[in-house]
């Protein structure tokens, strides 16, 4: 037993070193790009968030023609720590702040569900959040325990320092670890291709992103979709938020601006996402 904690402290402890890895060479490779560019605004962080945002970039580019908008992934820590480190303008997170990350200025632009996804053709449509908690801690390790295929499951998840992977542990996890033989993926679109590959694999996306590729459970029978989320019936439900050093201005402020305009928020409804306008919200 005890060398079998060595090495899930050493698997452990070499996730987090990765991940701190990988969040300095986000800031660096931003700090290159601010240099090659001066002109216009960096948005850097979850990827969550990443195709959201340079959806509305886009459109408020396409208004503003003087504009330039960058806008770049890495996860919601790594995009946090680039705006501490003024390496970018806006972050992108998708978790609620925690500790010293409270002493920036940070905006909701709009909600997003945490889908549980599965490839089509598994024919389990519903588990409850006990049932996925125990799967992805390696308590229940075949599809034939939760009526399903004699099949052994296969365990997708996100990357640490990722908001959807902090997300799912705070809603489904709780004080439970992640299973250490899941699959590390490094954004929503790499897990939902490892899902869509195989037809045993479990993981977990934001709604937003979920596409014919792959479906999305029932959490004891409520089905994730807009009214659910609405009516608080589906809980898990996290926000997207940009995030600032203090109160923005100039180009940030004004695209700020835009994003919570009723014309972008009718756009992230459109995507999936929950508006941050309540009268749309309710539509």
């Amino acid at each position: 037993m005890d060398n079998q904690h060595q090495i899930a402290n050493f698997k452990i402890q070499n996730s987090k070193i990765l991940s701190w890895i990988f969040s300095c060479l986000l800031i660096l490779s931003i700090c290159v790009g601010c240099q090659r560019s001066r002109a216009g605004i960096t948005v850097a962080g979850s990827t969550s968030v990443e195709p959201f945002a340079e959806l509305l970039a886009e459109e408020y580019m396409s208004r503003h023609p003087d504009s330039h908008i960058y806008v770049q992934g890495g996860g919601s820590t790594a995009g946090i720590e680039a705006v501490m480190s003024r390496a970018a303008n806006i972050g992108m997170c998708s978790r609620p702040l925690m500790g010293k990350e409270k002493n920036l200025y940070a905006v909701t632009i709009a909600k997003d569900a945490i889908a549980i996804i599965l490839h089509p053709k598994n024919p389990t449509q519903d588990l409850s959040l006990d049932q996925i908690r125990e799967v992805f801690s390696g308590k229940i390790r075949n599809w034939k325990e939760l009526g399903g295929p004699h099949h052994p499951i296969v365990l997708v998840t996100r990357e640490e320092g990722s908001g959807t992977r902090e997300a799912f542990q705070k809603f489904v996890m709780g004080k439970e670890d992640i299973s250490l033989e899941a699959l590390v993926q490094d954004s929503n679109g790499a897990v939902r291709q490892v899902v869509a590959s195989n037809h045993n694999t479990i993981g977990y996306i934001s709604l937003g992103l979920v596409n014919d590729q792959v479906k999305e459970l029932k959490i004891s029978g409520v089905k994730p979709n807009m009214t659910n989320i609405d009516n608080g019936r589906y809980i898990l439900v996290r926000p997207f938020l940009f995030v600032f050093n203090e109160e923005p201005v100039g180009e940030a402020k004004s695209f700020l601006e835009f994003v919570l305009s009723p014309l972008a928020q009718k756009l992230l409804l459109k995507e999936g996402l929950v508006p941050v306008l309540p009268k749309l919200a309710q539509k």
